[in-house]
């Protein structure tokens, strides 16, 4: 039907932070991949230090082969609507955010026309990549703040606030195992069970296609919450008194380089052992 909402054929590559920039740069490689020979625009909007990042990316896309890459560079809300902004977007096939501030980047990019393109682009097959803060704005609510050090206090709210929703009922962590947040994630899933949480460690990636799996690349792993099933929680307690979060039967998947995910059957997949690649081929 013409009405009907098109579903999105692009590609996600979140990325946990930390991502190796030297010899062992597999996940920016990956990017580059993506990219092939059209246009790569790399943002820079969450950092406090663009002019650097901006050096930095680039200098190593072009080592790894990207020809056309334009930077999108936005300092305040008003340059964010500016036309001109909009339309250094135009004819790319990927964009890459990089990290700093995830609330800065939904607060000056959100529902301006370069935020629109973005959408557009990835609509239409093209690739979004971040990393670190960058990955946190690809799903519809994000994590800004809360304490990843120790397990969650119930009366420390975490705080969230809405991303940018290319990757919808997901909640993104990254430097996850590195800065110990499991306890926050814990909390986000505690919150709204129907949300899956997706914790990233740093120089690893979880590739997402059509929104209906992923696969994991990178040295570290990919840890999934799924509260689902969840059968109690302490966070509606009436006297709390700063208690530790308890909440019983929430699933722990652990993933890998080579794994991969449903995301509508919300189970992993075992990857195929080599013979048996070569038995289907």
């Amino acid at each position: 039907m013409a009405n009907q909402k098109q579903k999105k054929q692009g590609r996600l590559i979140i990325i946990g932070g930390g991502e190796k920039k030297d010899d062992r740069r597999k996940i920016l490689e990956r990017v580059a991949r993506e990219v092939g020979s059209g246009k790569l625009v790399v943002s820079t909007v969450g950092t406090s230090e663009p002019e650097e990042t901006w050096k930095e990316y680039r200098q190593i896309f072009k080592q790894l082969g990207v020809k056309n890459i334009e930077h999108l560079d936005v300092r305040n809300r008003e340059e964010a609507l500016a036309e001109r902004t909009a339309k250094i977007l135009d004819g790319a096939t990927a964009v890459f955010f990089t990290g700093g501030d995830q609330l800065k980047i939904t607060s000056q990019l959100g529902d301006s026309q370069a935020y629109r393109k973005i959408n557009e682009l990835y609509e239409h097959g093209g690739t979004v990549a971040g990393t670190s803060a960058g990955a946190s704005v690809m799903s519809e609510t994000m994590l800004i703040g809360g304490d990843g050090e120790k397990s969650h206090q119930t009366d420390r709210m975490i705080q969230m606030a809405p991303g940018f929703g290319l990757v919808k009922d997901v909640v993104i962590d990254q430097h996850f195992a590195e800065r110990g947040r499991l306890g926050r994630l814990l909390a986000a899933v505690a919150q709204n069970p129907a949300h899956l949480g997706v914790g990233i460690d740093e120089n690893t990636a979880v590739i997402l296609s059509g929104e209906e799996s992923f696969e994991v690349i990178g040295e570290g792993a990919v840890y999934i919450l799924d509260g689902r099933k969840v059968s109690y929680s302490n966070l509606t307690e009436e006297e709390q008194n700063g208690q530790t979060l308890s909440v019983f039967d929430i699933k722990l998947h652990v993933l890998s380089e080579g794994n991969r995910y449903d995301l509508q059957a919300r189970r992993p997949e075992v990857p195929p052992k080599p013979e048996e690649q070569a038995e289907v081929a």
